[in-house]
């Protein structure tokens, strides 16, 4: 009997979703699991797992249509059952059915299926996603033989694809590029073709969802609060130099990258429990203070940006922090998060630094009452005064930090000693990175 594919309700809220992509077409194989179309909310975009293994027989909900939760909006039939429904809607597709073991780029289809148990195996004992699982399919790979970097041990996309590099023993011009991938995890590309800049002069091409919203919610913000920012040079030397020293370490101990992330966060939430305005809303005529410090950290996309939340932040350890950090990371380039882990952020982190931006003026991420921007790492000469106050000029780190905040709700100079603790706490780090 056919599986009903549904618009999934992607959290309390959401009554509605775009369909934006199709990632099979009907009469293709699809995997239980395995990502079959990418819908778009007003939360998330997200990829969506097929509910059944099978072929998949129709699609009923074309690409860009909205449609209510719940909606079918495709069906899967069983292996066994799909032959008669696809010779009568196309004698070609059962004709290409015949036709799928023969190419010799692809395995033969008997082969590939009494290789998967050992795959499945695998799965068992690993945390993973529908995509990792569907690439360890694709390449007879057992999970349980691939470490996983991501949080608790999970399996990321970067891992496998590492793990299929380093099983190569000949390279070839299609596995060239993906190598690259995990060694600029901040600008890892989605797993699937996104829209690119227009190749027609004056052409018209439509907003996509995400980019609508993004329009909306900044025009929203700026006639919202009252934006001001104020900047901060900061010596990093001290972080920069403990980062070289540990990092080969940590991530044998962790099996997770050290990045400078954590360190600006850490470094906020210190300076957030002294100043808890800034942590705060503004309710109507009331100001809400938040008992925990739920961090969103902006993610730029291909496509779009994303601030997934790292909640209860304050509570985290500086591994925690990173491991949080990342696997949040990873996932918004996957279309893996979930509506609730993009909602609840009470102060934000952006970091335009990692594309060049020596600072940034960043617009207030609602209902927050301040963001945080990181700006580059450069080296730079710096006077530098000792302890007996003679001056020296030296070749430093630096990194300038910028804080835009409300207004109508934090008065400058609150927001310069916050951002006066966030420097001296970065210039004298003193914890522990494990």
């Amino acid at each position: 009997m056919p599986t009903d594919i549904v618009m999934p309700q992607m959290g309390e809220s959401i009554v509605e979703g775009t369909i934006t992509k199709w990632l099979k077409k009907p009469g293709d194989k699809v995997q239980r699991d395995e990502p079959l179309f990418e819908i778009s909310t007003d939360k998330v975009d997200a990829e969506i797992p097929a509910p059944a293994s099978g072929v998949l027989q129709d699609i009923r909900v074309s690409e860009g249509s909205t449609v209510q939760v719940n909606t079918i909006v495709g069906t899967i039939a069983a292996d066994g059952e799909a032959a008669a429904p696809a010779k009568s809607a196309s004698p070609q597709a059962a004709a290409d059915k015949k036709k799928e073991p023969a190419p010799a780029s692809s395995q033969p289809e008997p082969v590939a299926e009494a290789k998967e148990p050992a795959a499945e195996e695998g799965d068992e004992h690993a945390r993973s996603s529908p995509l990792v699982r569907k690439i360890a399919r694709d390449n007879n790979i057992n999970l349980a033989k691939v470490a996983g970097t991501g949080l608790g041990g999970r399996i990321t996309k970067q891992d496998i694809q590492a793990f299929i590099d380093g099983n190569q023993s000949a390279p070839s011009p299609v596995s060239a590029p993906p190598p690259a991938r995990p060694a600029a995890a901040a600008s890892a590309p989605s797993p699937s073709p996104r829209p690119v800049p227009v190749a027609i002069p004056g052409e018209l091409v439509p907003l996509t969802n995400m980019r609508k919203i993004i329009a909306q919610r900044m025009i929203e913000s700026r006639r919202t609060s009252a934006h001001v920012h104020c900047m901060y040079e900061v010596d990093f030397s001290r972080i920069v130099n403990l980062r070289n020293k540990n990092k080969a370490g940590f991530e044998q101990r962790h099996g997770a990258r050290l990045t400078f992330m954590p360190f600006f966060v850490r470094a906020a939430i210190i300076a957030l429990q002294q100043f808890p305005i800034i942590n705060a809303s503004l309710e109507g005529e009331g100001i809400r203070y938040h008992r925990h410090v739920n961090v969103g950290i902006a993610v730029a996309l291909d496509w779009g940006l994303i601030v997934p939340v790292l909640k209860g932040a304050d509570e985290l350890n500086f591994l925690g922090m990173q491991r949080g950090i990342t696997d949040l990371g990873e996932r918004a380039r996957n279309k893996k998060l979930k509506p609730d882990e993009v909602d609840g952020s009470t102060f934000t982190v952006t970091n335009p630094g990692q594309f060049g931006a020596v600072f940034g003026l960043p617009i207030i991420n609602q209902p927050n009452s301040a963001i945080m921007g990181v700006g580059g790492i450069t080296k730079q000469p710096l006077v530098i005064t000792d302890d007996q106050g003679s001056d020296s000029i030296a070749i430093r780190s630096v990194v300038h930090l910028t804080l835009g905040y409300d207004h109508r709700l934090i008065d400058g100079a609150v927001a310069d000693q916050f951002m006066a603790l966030v420097k001296k706490t970065l210039e004298n780090w003193s914890e522990e990175v494990g």
